[in-house]
């Protein structure tokens, strides 16, 4: 499985990757700041999406708002 950022570049599992838009994560009170770093991200079932780690809780994001760290 192809899973691109942003900006077009290859992501594999465990990169660290950078948010390019501040995003309100759904069901929570939970907003993530443009420029954030998340870490060792890793696939999910569904392209364009990765799974990470944002303090306690493991969130998935789209990878059309990422960029690679």
């Amino acid at each position: 499985m192809d899973v691109t950022d942003s900006n077009g570049n290859e992501l594999t599992e465990g990169d660290n990757v950078t948010l390019i838009k501040d995003l309100k994560v759904k069901g929570t009170s939970l907003n993530l700041k443009r420029g954030t770093v998340m870490k060792n991200i890793r696939f999910t079932s569904k392209e364009g999406e990765v799974e990470c780690r944002q303090g306690k809780s493991t969130i998935v994001l789209k990878t059309q708002f990422l960029k690679k760290a």
